[in-house]
């Protein structure tokens, strides 16, 4: 049996140490196309911080891993997949059989149309490779623009105040993080930001960016510009799908899985970023780009390769985010379902923010900012979908209450 996995990131890796767990005798191929150690992305702004070295982004540290665990590393990108013959073209013009192959080529990072953005000093942080850049780039008293207060973006963000440079945010969305939180937290976050330094400005567009000599020049849709050594572009993600065309494996927005993470091909499974699998809050199949989700996403996928059958009984969507040492979270429905009812307390002033959503007398979604308490409690009922019974009055007028309830139900006392 040869397994094949496209994508060396958590997902891929994950999966390659499951297979040899539970298949032996297999040949595994895990297939890189990035000419580095298999490592985290998640873990380039601590990088960038100076919390960890670069090793320290490697998703396993013993050096000889992989070669121990009988697992071929090949560094080549697949350019094609030909499921009926159950090959993998190489964009260097080699070709790889399978018996079973996991596509787990995660996604990259989305480049608006705005022109300067491939002029020298404009970087993505999405490799080691563009670490390395903004690393030369970025110091003590340089002006820096990023572009984008998404999620990934205020990740960047925190490493590159850890740098102390001089940061402008540009986000065209009307506040930070809009896929993760609602007016108000997003509204703290830049609140908070903007008192610790780093200027914030949501609702304005990057429309240019020009050098002059040995500086940026950035135009912002407000008509101003602002100057900087080093421009950073967290616009967003979008999975790797293109090399699947024509090969017959159903994709929309992601490589469409079943319950069983088996894609529409025989014998092709898919996971992580690059996989619109099932929500667990939700119930729909979409893709969620976080790296608890590939770690899971991987193991059962390579379980059900491996002849496991393991059902995926969805993942949970869930977001937390320190940003200038103030936390941020959300999970599953955190804007709310059809019909479902909110409560919602806030302290605005002591940055402190909690808002709970129900779908019936289940907690759908949850988001705080300021709060840690809450986090393992929301992620608890919100994934196994308890039953508040009373406690549901009880959350609508305080919400704060949260984890006394929790602990209630969780004993059946409701």
């Amino acid at each position: 049996m040869h397994h094949v996995i496209l994508g060396a990131g958590p997902a891929g890796v994950i999966a390659a140490d499951t297979l040899r767990k539970h298949d032996a005798g297999a040949k595994i191929t895990l297939m890189s196309a990035e000419d580095e150690p298999p490592y985290s992305r998640m873990a380039i702004p601590y990088f960038l911080s100076s919390q960890i070295d670069e090793e320290g982004t490697y998703l396993r540290q013993d050096h000889g891993h992989y070669k121990n665990q009988g697992i071929e590393l090949l560094r080549a990108r697949a350019g094609a997949v030909d499921a009926n013959n159950q090959t993998i073209a190489l964009e260097d013009g080699g070709e790889v059989q399978y018996d079973r192959l996991l596509i787990a080529t995660g996604a990259s990072p989305v480049h608006p149309r705005v022109e300067g953005l491939d002029l020298p000093g404009v970087h993505t942080c999405w490799t080691l490779e563009d670490a390395r850049a903004i690393l030369d780039r970025a110091h003590k008293g340089d002006d820096v623009v990023l572009m984008g207060a998404g999620f990934i973006g205020s990740i960047i963000l925190e490493a590159l105040v850890s740098r102390d440079v001089k940061l402008n945010v540009v986000e065209m969305g009307d506040r930070m993080v809009a896929r993760m939180m609602d007016e108000t937290a997003g509204g703290m976050l830049k609140r908070w930001c903007e008192e610790h330094g780093v200027a914030v400005l949501t609702g304005t567009r990057i429309t240019q960016i020009t050098r002059s000599k040995d500086r940026l020049d950035v135009a912002l849709s407000s008509g101003k510009s602002l100057r900087a050594k080093l421009v950073v572009v967290a616009a967003g993600i979008a999975p790797n799908i293109g090399f699947l065309e024509g090969s017959g494996i159903k994709t929309r927005q992601g490589v469409k899985v079943d319950g069983f993470m088996r894609t529409s091909a025989p014998h092709v499974y898919a996971a992580g970023d690059v996989a619109q699998a099932k929500d667990l809050s939700t119930g729909e199949f979409s893709v969620l780009a976080i790296q608890p989700v590939a770690a899971d996403h991987g193991r059962i996928a390579a379980l059900n390769m491996a002849g496991h059958a393991t059902p995926h009984a969805g993942s949970l969507n869930m977001n937390v985010l320190a940003t200038i040492g103030l936390v941020s979270s959300s999970f599953g429905a955190w804007d709310g379902v059809e019909g479902g009812m909110s409560a919602a307390t806030s302290d605005a002033d002591a940055y402190r923010y909690l808002r709970l959503e129900f779908d019936g007398d289940r907690l759908a979604g949850a988001q705080g900012v300021g709060l840690t308490d809450h986090i393992g409690v929301a992620r608890g009922l919100i994934g196994t979908r308890l039953r508040l019974g009373r406690w549901k009055d009880v959350l609508m007028k305080s919400p704060e209450r949260l984890a006394e309830a929790y602990v209630a139900c969780a004993q059946g006392i409701r």
